[in-house]
């Protein structure tokens, strides 16, 4: 429509796998035909090179807009030759193929995306057959052939590429910092490319915010890089990052056990609800299996992702198919990040190790608190199974007192004993001896 409203394009050859069968060919046809335009629709595999010569051959062609494009999203695990050939077919191959067959063309216009400029997780085999239209632009121009690639951001739009995208991937589109352009700024871009010097224009709309948020945590592409101002990096931030963030771990080791596996809950059922742009994480189900919530092998990766950045945690790729619930996976990290609770002799040291310091800040009173304490150590000892030990008083009243006592206790006690005598005694304040030897 825009050829030939706004460029004056009389004649067109439209070609598809399905030609006249596409849905709204007829009337796209008729439409274009009632403004005195001359339409031919042909069915034809574009990337098969026989029969795109046979059909050129008849046809005096003089500009080439080459818009073919197939989606087959897969991670790196699952990629194959097949899923290379499905997306590269009738874009690359398609596009060398009218490079050679049309090398008197005065125009030739393709159609590629940011995923080729930018990369975009999921899109290997569609991001390197755009990155080849954009390659095959710049051997034009070195070849002085006419040539633009348009490396098409996202379009506000339910038709085309942009109408197969689900919610999650618009989602996903968005904090990357790409926002969609309405139609009509599609157009003026449309436009200015036919007349552009380039080999390549980025035909995108930017999320400001969003650019800016990725630069803060440091995962800005070089490209984009010059839209926004990042954030300095502080030394404190740059630890931060690299021990995982806002100490997810310290907070969880403060919480009894229960609180933190709540915790954990609430942090996997927000990234989940991020990812598959959900309203709201309390609608997100703790016991739905992530296959029933909608997740595929991309959004499994990028709420792996996720995790990784806000735990600090080196995690599997195959983290939600092992721990195939928002419960599951809790509880994994639960055990993963929470310390383990201490045994009891850690426990039982760290207590007298503080008990021994406030007897030693008590002053005065540190020896009828000693007292105290190993009456109840024994009360304890006793309660474990040792065997009952007579039980020292603080101070003996005589000679005789003191020598049955001393008859009767332990090694331990009797050690005790010269240690509290050794503390008060005189001779360690005077050089003088006491006139009462211990």
């Amino acid at each position: 429509r825009r050829l030939v409203e706004r460029h004056g394009v009389a004649d067109l050859l439209l070609v598809s796998r399905r030609g006249p069968d596409a849905p709204g060919a007829a009337e796209l046809r008729a439409e274009l035909e009632a403004q005195g335009a001359r339409v031919t629709v042909a069915a034809c595999d574009v990337s098969d090179r026989t029969r795109l010569a046979a059909l050129l051959a008849g046809h005096r062609v003089t500009a080439v807009v080459h818009a073919a494009a197939v989606l087959d999203d897969v991670t790196v695990e699952g990629m194959s030759a097949g899923r290379l050939d499905s997306v590269f077919a009738p874009k690359a191959d398609a596009a060398w193929y009218l490079h050679e067959l049309l090398p008197d063309a005065t125009a030739f216009l393709m159609f590629s995306s940011v995923a080729g400029v930018l990369g975009n997780p999921g899109q290997g085999n569609y991001a390197a057959a755009n990155a080849f239209l954009d390659a095959l632009s710049a051997h034009r121009h070195a070849r002085n052939l006419p040539a633009v690639s348009v490396a098409w951001g996202l379009w506000d739009t339910e038709s085309g590429m942009s109408g197969t995208l689900s919610e999650a991937d618009t989602a996903r589109l968005g904090r990357a910092g790409i926002a969609p352009m309405s139609a009509e700024q599609g157009l003026e871009v449309f436009d200015a490319a036919l007349t552009a010097r380039d080999p390549l224009l980025v035909a995108a709309t930017w999320d400001r915010a969003a650019l800016r948020a990725r630069a803060a945590a440091g995962e800005l592409p070089p490209p984009l890089r010059g839209l926004v101002r990042a954030p300095r990096r502080t030394a404190g931030k740059g630890a931060e990052q690299a021990t995982g963030t806002a100490g997810l771990a310290e907070s969880l080791a403060h919480l009894a056990p229960d609180d933190a596996r709540a915790r954990l809950v609430d942090v996997v059922r927000a990234h989940v609800a991020a990812v598959l742009a959900h309203g709201a994480a309390s609608g997100i189900g703790v016991d739905r299996s992530f296959s029933e919530l909608g997740f595929d092998s991309l959004t499994a990766v990028e709420l792996r992702n996720r995790l990784t950045t806000d735990t600090g945690l080196r995690l599997s790729p195959t983290l939600i198919f092992d721990h195939p619930t928002v419960e599951a996976l809790a509880d994994h990290l639960f055990h993963t990040l929470a310390p383990a609770a201490p045994s009891a002799e850690d426990t039982l040291r760290a207590a007298l190790e503080q008990v021994a310091v406030m007897v030693a800040a008590a002053n005065g009173d540190g020896d009828s608190i000693r007292d105290k304490l190993i009456a109840i150590l024994q009360s304890g000892l006793e309660t474990f199974g040792a065997a009952p030990t007579p039980r020292l008083r603080g101070r003996p009243s005589g000679t005789a007192d003191a020598a049955e006592r001393l008859s009767s206790a332990s090694d331990e006690e009797i050690f005790a004993l010269l240690d509290d005598r050794a503390k008060a005694s005189p001779l360690r304040s005077s050089p003088e001896r006491s006139e009462h030897g211990d």
